[in-house]
């Protein structure tokens, strides 16, 4: 088929690469414009814009896509379908329906569970047990379109949202793929959401990563795991001066104290019911490391009381 495809970071990457390899014609590529990173503050292109050149793809980088000469443009490509994935702009109306097919977002998600920004860590800090894709025929609403595929993934006890992410990163691309294979066949059955179970994932706030351990210890699990590893779930040791501590991976143990009371000499934390052994952590301005090494050159000892 004839595609447009639109993304722009890490987790949409799979899916242009697994379109490429199933011998689509991706027409162009949207993503969003290069833009500042790094310690010079360099401009880079998107992950998504990066892997489009290696292709020798057409990339555009509008702002928005309200000018009129950019939706004529995005018409004037007379693609089969468009695909969408972590693109980060609203698309217009006269966008959604400008491929013969319309516009096809991979979400990673079960809708209607989850519309919306982070469903990933969202799914995660709520402690479901399981998550995945789907495949969405795109409208106006948020994220309230018919779902034509779906492909479920369980969520462990212990993943990460990095983890989770980079698998339904996958999962996603082979959905799409198998999508579109549907849709070329004329047997892409598209259902409506139902209106039951309905949440919304909205955008993580950086002030909501701060962990508060007079919550149950299972609860204060998820919540370093569903920030794991940005923003971070968070805390501080006291001191002359307060030295903010990352948590990237935790287990839940056993254990009863005050909470935010240190217990033993392995970074075991009371919480408001049970407690949470640190596994991995990150000292600001420092890099990942084991909660024992951690440890090596930080004294922690039991009985401290960390907020």
């Amino acid at each position: 088929m004839r595609l447009i495809f639109m993304g722009t970071p890490d987790f949409s990457v799979p899916v242009l690469q697994a379109l490429l390899d199933a011998g689509h014609e991706v027409a162009c590529v949207y993503s969003q414009p290069p833009r500042p990173a790094g310690r010079g503050m360099e401009a880079r292109k998107s992950p998504v814009h990066r892997l489009a050149e290696t292709h020798g793809l057409t990339v555009r980088t509008p702002a928005s896509l309200k000018a009129d000469e950019d939706r004529r443009a995005f018409a004037e490509v007379g693609a089969d379908a468009a695909v969408v994935v972590a693109y980060g702009l609203i698309l217009p109306e006269p966008v959604l329906t400008a491929p013969k097919h319309g516009c096809f977002n991979v979400h990673a998600s079960l809708l209607p569970r989850w519309r919306g920004a982070a469903p990933i860590q969202r799914a995660i800090m709520a402690g479901d047990a399981e998550s995945g894709v789907g495949i969405m025929r795109m409208e106006m609403g948020l994220d309230t379109g018919p779902v034509c595929l779906e492909k479920k993934v369980p969520i462990s006890a212990n993943m990460t949202a990095e983890e989770l992410h980079d698998r339904l990163s996958v999962v996603g691309a082979e959905a799409m793929t198998e999508a579109l294979g549907r849709l070329a066949d004329g047997r892409l059955d598209c259902k409506p959401q139902t209106d039951e179970g309905v949440t919304y994932a909205a955008k993580i706030d950086k002030h909501e990563a701060k962990i508060d351990f007079s919550k149950a210890a299972e609860e204060v699990h998820n919540h370093i795991r569903g920030l794991s590893p940005f923003p971070g779930a968070w805390f501080e040791l006291p001191g002359r001066q307060a030295v903010r501590i990352k948590v990237l991976r935790s287990e839940l143990t056993e254990g009863q104290g005050a909470p935010g009371t240190v217990l033993d000499e392995a970074l075991t934390i009371a919480c408001g019911d049970g407690a949470v052994r640190l596994v991995s952590v990150q000292r600001a301005g420092k890099g990942a490391m084991s909660a024992a090494d951690f440890l090596r050159g930080t004294s922690v000892p039991a009985g401290t009381l960390v907020q």
